[in-house]
């Protein structure tokens, strides 16, 4: 699922990070009607909505396991953006990048980075673990802004301290109380963390469509080694378990590339901070799915450790939203001065 901004305000704001992993360029705000911004917050809404029923979709996959679901996924997509780019006529799009050194490889990167993340992320899925990759996707942003001091060196409030401070002792929390060290929550938030990063780095120059297009090109090699692999040894699942299981494993392409595209038209047309407060829809549904539905485990230092990761969020939010607004009037000030 990137948008240019000076360096030193890059990471400041919650939806900064959401649009910049996304790979989309952002026009200025305020150039877009209210009818415009209200189809956007719907069309990012849905996207968030879908990625958070992510879990429920490949659970239905069974017995597709996960490094299959994944080869899949990439071989799936990379044919729907195909598609895409034909029906849209924006070959040249890709050509014009194909021609970038520079692009090519950021999207070689970013190719290994969210397969990680999708690796991850459906073992976590298909092993018990909903609840765990919920956390990785609520403690991104709080990632998101470490990398901006680590990589960027950023200089944060004092508030963006507090925040990382808390969610580090909710880390620490969950490891000591819960008996167990959250790899799958901490890879997620990381590979996603530096996947916007890399996104960042390519910015506006690469549209969405044609970014999803090349990272799953970089790696159709590996997605076809899989295959071979999982067909010598335990044999492929696609046709081999019905019509059903057939037609639902065929859509992983669509179901990666259209929460892209609601999230793209969204995100161009949405106020930041409305992106910034939805991509929490995400990790909620995928939480509530965990627990509910699933019915996995929450003793009481998971509870605790999950309210420790909710404060910082709220912290970091009312902080990213406080500085918006004050930037804001200090603009209003300096425009009518």
């Amino acid at each position: 699922m990137s948008r240019e901004t000076s360096s030193q305000e890059g990471f400041d704001d919650l939806a900064t990070s959401a649009a910049s992993t996304a790979g989309i360029a952002l026009p200025p705000a305020g150039i877009e009607s209210s009818r415009e911004r209200s189809l956007g917050g719907i069309y990012a809404f849905s996207a968030y909505l879908l990625w958070g029923f992510l879990p429920l979709y490949f659970l239905l996959l069974a017995p597709t396991k996960p490094f299959e679901i994944v080869a899949w996924r990439i071989l799936l997509s990379l044919l729907f953006c195909a598609l895409l780019l034909t029906v849209t006529r924006t070959w040249g799009r890709l050509a014009a990048i194909v021609r970038q050194p520079r692009l090519l490889w950021l999207t070689a990167l970013a190719g290994v980075l969210i397969y990680i993340n999708w690796q991850v992320f459906i073992l976590g899925a298909l092993s018990g673990h909903v609840i765990e990759t919920s956390l990785g996707y609520f403690i991104n942003p709080i990632v998101t802004v470490m990398l901006g001091v680590l990589v960027l060196h950023e200089r944060l409030r004092p508030t963006q301290w507090v925040a990382i401070g808390i969610a580090v002792a909710a880390v620490v929390v969950i490891i000591v109380g819960y008996g167990a060290f959250p790899w799958i929550a901490l890879t997620l938030a990381a590979s996603f963390g530096v996947y916007g990063l890399v996104k960042k780095k390519v910015g506006p120059s690469v549209d969405a469509v044609s970014g999803l297009t090349l990272e799953t090109l970089w790696l159709t090699p590996v997605a076809a080694a899989v295959l071979i692999v999982v067909g010598v040894t335990e044999g492929l699942t696609m046709g081999t378990s019905g019509w059903e299981h057939a037609l639902l494993l065929s859509l992983a392409g669509v179901i990666t590339a259209v929460p892209l595209l609601l999230f793209a038209s969204g995100a161009r047309r949405a106020p930041l901070t409305v992106i910034g407060i939805l991509q929490f829809v995400a990790p909620i549904l995928q939480f509530l799915i965990g627990w509910l539905v699933l019915r996995e485990p929450m003793p009481l230092e998971r509870w605790i450790g999950f309210g420790l990761v909710w404060v910082a969020l709220t912290v970091l939010t009312a902080d990213s939203l406080l500085h918006t607004r004050r930037a804001r009037m200090a603009a209003a000030s300096v425009a009518s001065s």
